[in-house]
C-alpha cells in the first residue's frame, strides 16, 4: 500500500508533492510510535525538533516572519499533519498546536504581535495554545464566562478554561474572554497571555486515555496589557471561527492519517498471520473488512482534500470542512477498530501500534467540534 499515492491526485501542486515526500524522509528517521514516560519533555521535544526541520513555518502566515509563505497553505497543513499522524500522534499534536495556538496572531495580530510571536513558534522556540474551552461552555461558545474588564491600560481577567492543549508547558496563550461590548458570541475578544503573567495560573493538568499536555486554567485579576488584544473589541467569536476553519480541516487529515496507519497494520497482519491452515487475509471475512476499510480512508482523504482545495482557491468550506472532520474522524474510528479485531488480543496489548491508534483517534470525534456540531453544521447549512 502506498501511502502517498494519493498525491497524483489533482488537488495538489508539485509542491505539495515535494513536501509530502520530504516530510515522508523526515519522519521516517525522526520519529517512532510509541510516547515515552514524560510527555510533556517528548511534546518540546518534538516542537523543536519539528522547527529545527522547517515544518513549523508551514503553520505560520508571513515569510518574513519564517513562515512559509504570505498565507496559511491549508493543503500543506493537511499533507503535514496527515503523515505526522501516520508516525506518531504527538508529533501531529505537536505540530498542529503551534498552528492552532497561533493562528488568531497570524489572522489578525499587529505587527508588533506577530514579529513578537510568530518567528519563535515557527523555529519551535515558544509553545503556544488556544484557550477558548471552559467547563460550561465547550460547543456553546457563546455561554463563555471567563471576563476581561478594561481598567486603565490593561484589561483584568478573571475565570477559568479547560482541556486547553499545551495546558502547563505552552509559553503564551490565545485567550477568549467576555469583554462586554454586546450580548452573547459578539461581547468577546481574543488576548494573548503569556505563561509568566500574576494571577494566572495552572488550576490541573488533565489526564487523557492519549497522553498529551492538557490543562485547566485559572485567571485571578490577571492583567494583560491592551496592546495583547488580538483584532478589536467584540470580534473574538470571529476570530476564534476564522482560526478553527483554517484548522478544523486539518484535524481530519490528522485522522486520516491514523486511519491509514489502521489499515497499513491490518495488511501486515492479515498477510503474516497463519489461521486454519491459511493466512489470515485468504479468509473472505478479513477480505471484506479490509475493503471497507480502504473505501473509508479513500472516500475521506477525498472530502479533506477536496475542503482544503477550496478553501486555498478562497471559497468559503464551513460545509465541506464539517463534512471532512465528521466523515474522517468518525470513518477512521471504525478503521482501527477493524485492525484492533484483526489482530485479536494483541489489538488491545499496551504498546501495540494498533492500540496506541485506538486510544489516539477518539478525542478527534470530539474536538474542535463534535460530530454532533458537524451535523448541525452540514444541516443548517443544507437548509440555508
Amino acid at each position: 500500500m502506498n501511502p502517498l499515492k494519493h498525491l497524483e491526485w489533482p488537488f495538489f501542486e508539485d509542491r505539495h508533492r515535494e513536501l509530502a515526500l520530504q516530510l515522508e524522509a523526515w519522519c521516517s528517521e525522526y520519529l517512532h510510535s510509541g510516547h515515552g514516560d514524560d510527555v510533556d519533555a517528548e511534546c518540546k521535544s518534538l516542537v523543536k525538533a519539528l522547527g529545527q526541520g522547517g515544518w513549523l513555518k508551514h503553520a505560520i502566515a508571513g515569510a518574513a516572519l519564517g513562515g512559509a509563505a504570505e498565507v496559511i497553505d491549508t493543503r500543506a497543513i493537511c499533507i503535514l499533519r496527515e503523515t505526522l499522524a501516520r508516525y506518531n500522534g504527538l508529533a501531529d499534536f505537536a505540530f498542529a498546536m503551534q498552528g492552532l495556538g497561533s493562528g488568531a496572531i497570524s489572522l489578525a495580530g499587529t505587527d508588533a504581535q506577530r514579529q513578537r510571536y510568530l518567528p519563535r513558534v515557527a523555529r519551535g522556540e515558544a509553545l503556544a495554545a488556544f484557550a477558548l474551552s471552559e467547563p460550561q461552555a465547550g460547543s456553546d461558545v457563546a455561554a463563555m464566562q471567563c471576563s476581561a474588564v478594561l481598567d486603565g491600560d490593561d484589561y483584568v481577567l478573571n475565570g477559568e478554561k479547560t482541556w486547553i492543549s499545551n495546558g502547563g508547558i505552552a509559553d503564551f496563550y490565545i485567550v477568549f474572554a467576555r469583554t462586554g461590548e454586546a450580548p452573547g458570541s459578539r461581547g468577546i475578544s481574543a488576548f494573548i497571555v503569556d505563561a509568566e503573567l500574576p494571577g494566572f495560573e495552572i488550576a490541573e493538568r488533565i489526564q487523557v486515555i492519549a497522553p498529551h499536555p492538557l490543562a485547566r486554567l485559572r485567571f485571578n485579576n490577571c492583567r494583560v496589557a491592551k496592546s495583547q488584544m488580538i483584532g478589536a473589541p467584540g470580534e473574538g467569536f470571529k476570530l476564534a471561527m476564522r482560526t478553527l476553519d483554517i484548522f478544523r480541516t486539518s484535524v481530519a487529515a490528522a485522522a486520516l492519517g491514523f486511519a491509514r496507519r489502521a489499515l497499513q497494520e491490518g495488511l501486515q497482519q492479515a498477510k503474516s498471520r497463519a489461521m486454519f491452515g491459511c493466512t489470515l487475509a485468504e479468509l473472505p471475512l478479513t477480505q471484506a473488512k479490509l475493503a471497507d476499510m480502504a473505501c473509508s480512508v479513500d472516500s475521506s482523504a477525498l472530502l479533506v482534500y477536496r475542503a482544503a482545495w477550496q478553501r486555498d482557491q478562497g471559497q468559503n468550506v464551513t460545509r465541506e470542512a464539517a463534512m471532512a472532520k465528521l466523515m474522517a474522524t468518525e470513518g477512521a474510528q471504525r478503521v482501527i477498530d477493524s485492525a484492533v479485531q484483526l489482530f485479536g488480543g494483541r489489538g488491545v496489548q499496551s504498546g501495540e501500534v494498533v492500540e496506541s491508534l485506538y486510544r489516539e483517534i477518539r478525542a478527534l470525534r470530539i474536538y474542535e467540534g463534535a460530530s454532533e456540531v458537524q451535523q448541525l453544521i452540514i444541516g443548517r447549512d443544507l437548509l440555508k
